[in-house]
């Protein structure tokens, strides 16, 4: 039998009574460089496991809002058979009304998510947060390959890219360049996150490939690139979306789990729970008419987490 997500107590892991669902996604059928992706969720789970679930900027235990682990999508004959299994499997948790969250496999499963939230959420915004464009229409025949991770996105949501530094010359002719903010900007342009939060429609989902880190970081990706985000500014961002926009729901996809070194599976469990952690307790907030600014003082008083914080 599986374990809880985390070895959370059995009380906070009802399918029934958890306000979170966790989707796996052990899917790697058309990853181009490093195979073992589709180890990616059983690493994450391991590395969950040591978590200490006490979050100290948020000043919260998120588990305790419920995480449901559910089965793993384990339809992997074909890439268009593993993204319509993750489409029913998301559209199902979408309609009992969870806060949906997938684990990959890489960046191919969030084909058939994004699918399923786009139908289910109005004028949705879609933020990918990696280092690679992904919005060719095809590649080597198919729609549904990391490659096109974003095609449909691009096409049929708001896409908002942050931190590409890799495209083939063909996603020139797709790319939105006022909706792109690329790595190599991001160093120089103190405004880009107020920018790529404008551009943004109120009911947000994020898409995040974490080869959008630099992989001084996070190594074990299926394709590194250098010069990508780290982690305190990438929680600045994340903070900043999540209190002003309306986050429905995330993927984490691309690690490439590595058996000799397990710092990269770490941050992933870390990221995940961060990023529960940013979602519940603004809602809890908002529910006790606690406005940003007093968010913003509570989160100084336990700590700084950004050089613009200090």
């Amino acid at each position: 039998m599986k374990n809880n997500y985390a070895n959370i107590a059995s009380e906070y892991a009802k399918k029934e009574t958890a306000k979170v669902v966790l989707i796996p996604v052990p899917y790697n059928g058309t990853d181009s460089w490093q195979k073992g992706s589709d180890k990616a969720p059983q690493a994450f789970l391991k590395a969950s496991e040591s978590l200490e679930l006490y979050d100290i900027e948020t000043d919260s235990e998120v588990y305790k809002q419920g995480i449901f682990l559910a089965d793993a999508v384990s339809e992997n004959k074909t890439p268009e058979a593993m993204s319509a299994a993750v489409y029913e499997n998301v559209k199902t948790y979408l309609n009992t009304n969870k806060f949906v969250t997938i684990v990959g496999g890489e960046h191919s499963v969030s084909i058939g998510t994004i699918k399923a939230f786009n139908e289910h959420f109005d004028n949705l915004t879609v933020l990918q947060i990696d280092a690679h464009a992904g919005i060719r229409k095809e590649h080597l025949g198919s729609k549904i390959n990391h490659n096109c991770s974003m095609y449909h996105a691009s096409q049929v949501t708001n896409l908002v890219q942050v931190g590409v530094r890799s495209m083939g010359h063909i996603e020139k002719t797709v790319i939105d360049y006022d909706k792109v903010f690329f790595a190599h900007d991001l160093a120089t342009d103190d405004y880009w996150m107020e920018n790529a939060i404008e551009a943004m429609t109120d009911n947000v989902y994020i898409s995040f490939d974490l080869d959008g880190f630099d992989p001084s970081i996070m190594p074990s990706v299926g394709n590194p690139e250098p010069g990508g985000l780290f982690w305190y500014e990438t929680l600045d961002f994340l903070r900043k979306v999540f209190e002003e926009k309306n986050v429905v729901g995330f993927d984490l996809v691309e690690l490439c789990p590595n058996e000799h070194d397990k710092t990269s599976d770490a941050l992933a469990a870390k990221l995940y729970y961060k990023m529960l952690s940013y979602k519940f307790e603004l809602e809890k907030d908002d529910s006790l008419g606690i406005d940003e600014n007093d968010f913003s003082t509570k989160k100084n008083k336990i700590g700084k987490f950004s050089d613009d914080e200090e």
